[in-house]
């Protein structure tokens, strides 16, 4: 007797579905080879403020300095192509970076 051959949507589906049990298999095994970790709370809820506080003013630092470098390309170029529009959107976005990176200075002068 002749085998017959299965059609090529039957075999992907079997490898789709064997990719999937291995997957699930390695995830599985990798989770249960991780040891659980204690979460302990910090003793001192000032201190999480302020480590909270420390990166999200070090996120918008470095969102004022990706407008800074920005900027300084924006001018650049707006002097190269003798263009006011671009040159004044180009200064406008440099002052925003430098006010923007100096967030926490400038609120730390206005509070005292």
């Amino acid at each position: 007797m002749e085998r017959e051959e299965k059609p090529a949507a039957a075999r992907a589906g079997r490898t789709r579905l064997l990719a999937r049990a291995a997957l699930v298999v390695w995830s599985v095994s990798l989770l249960a080879l991780v040891p659980a970790g204690a979460a302990f709370a910090v003793t001192d809820p000032l201190a999480a403020v302020e480590n909270l506080s420390t990166f999200i003013f070090g996120l918008i630092r470095a969102i004022g300095l990706i407008l800074l470098g920005f900027g300084v390309v924006q001018v650049g170029l707006s002097l190269k192509s003798h263009d006011p529009s671009q040159r004044a959107n180009g200064f406008l976005t440099l002052a925003g970076g430098v006010i923007i990176t100096f967030a926490k200075e400038i609120l730390d002068l206005i509070v005292g």
